[in-house]
């Protein structure tokens, strides 16, 4: 395997900052860098007429190589700044990407444990992990840069992936909570049927929306939709084949204390009992 490849942003690079005489456009100009022999080269378009480069330390003659690119598509250009981003600033950044992905996952395992129980929490944070994994693997695989867009696309799985798991994660504990004698794999396989519809329509209307940004939104939002495309895949399968066989594990490993077992569904239970008799009664 060849490895992640981190942008400029964790790695140190050169950034340079051009204006044209006329309007820039974004995929003629990252066209033309490429073509200069930066496939790697991160271009993005300030207003009309901005343009900055952003790769891997290059000297000048090569900084000379990217400019004369650009002035083929975009006109003359005036260089508005040129500077280097030391190593040291990057892997401050891979720093502070690590520990902001850390206090994510940390935060969300937390609410959880509050919200449900620990065996709740720690499924939905294991089917988390396991989704950030295979993304990461995913562009690893395909050899594409890991720089700050992709870090917030990883954020937003994060939040998505865990939506997902505690919708199904609901429906269990109220399907528990109902006093029912079935086992926890036969409310977890109930669970999951019961809320497959609301699962499918966001998944579904999710991957519209990254679908046409894949196809639509130019090569500065690909690799962000090709992550959430994957993302949203991932988080979703991961439910249904991670968080829920964890969940019954962890709950069969270490079940319910007594005290908490009767009592938890007793109010519930007790409350429908009586609407019933009540409802009897009255008919």
């Amino acid at each position: 395997g060849r490895g992640l490849d981190f942008g400029v942003e964790f790695t140190g690079g050169r950034v340079a900052q051009y204006t044209a005489a006329q309007r820039v456009d974004a995929d003629a100009a990252r066209a033309a860098v490429v073509g200069a022999g930066f496939p790697q080269a991160v271009v993005q378009t300030t207003g009309d007429t901005g343009v900055s480069v952003r790769t891997k330390e290059t000297g000048d003659d090569q900084q000379q190589r990217i400019r004369e690119a650009l002035t083929g598509v975009t006109g003359e250009l005036s260089v508005e700044r040129d500077e280097l981003i030391g190593p040291s600033l990057g892997s401050e950044l891979r720093g502070y990407a690590l520990a902001a992905l850390g206090l994510a996952v940390a935060a969300q395992l937390l609410y959880l444990t509050i919200r449900f129980r620990w065996a709740f929490a720690a499924a939905a944070v294991i089917a988390m992990a396991q989704d950030l994994l295979l993304v990461l693997g995913l562009f690893a695989w395909l050899g594409k840069p890991v720089d700050s867009v992709f870090l917030a696309a990883l954020l937003t799985i994060v939040g998505y992936s865990v939506n997902d798991t505690v919708v199904v994660l609901d429906r269990l504990r109220e399907l528990r909570r109902t006093g029912t004698k079935a086992s926890w794999a036969d409310l977890a396989d109930r669970a999951v049927a019961q809320t497959l519809p609301r699962t499918v329509n966001t998944g579904m209307g999710a991957l519209f929306v990254l679908v046409a940004l894949a196809a639509f939104g130019g090569d500065s939002l690909a690799d962000f939709s090709v992550a959430l495309l994957a993302g949203v895949l991932l988080g979703t399968a991961s439910t249904v084949f991670t968080a829920m066989p964890v969940v019954v594990l962890l709950q069969e490993r270490f079940p319910d204390r007594p005290q908490e077992a009767g009592e938890a569904p007793a109010p519930h239970a007790a409350g429908t009992a009586r609407a019933r008799d009540h409802n009897g009664a009255v008919v």
